[in-house]
């Protein structure tokens, strides 16, 4: 993962975030690659970065951008 190494949260943010994760990998179709979670990942790892904490509004936020991603990149 790219600019998270000093990412800090606590507990139940992670849980929030983990939990918003689960959700937007279980609503795409398999197979689902591991470029898609990586991407997910790294959305929801920024944008509760910059202070999100809506568990559906980090799921939106990244199948949204997953979804405007460039295709090559996966």
């Amino acid at each position: 993962m790219k600019d998270f190494a000093n990412a800090s949260f606590p507990p139940e943010t992670i849980g929030i975030m983990i939990d918003a994760l689960d959700a937007a990998v279980a609503s795409l179709p398999d197979p689902v690659s591991s470029a898609h979670v990586q991407a997910i990942a790294e959305t929801i790892l920024r944008t509760a970065q910059e202070g999100e904490r809506d568990r559906a509004t980090l799921q939106r936020i990244a199948l949204i951008e997953l979804q405007i991603a460039p295709r090559h990149l996966y």
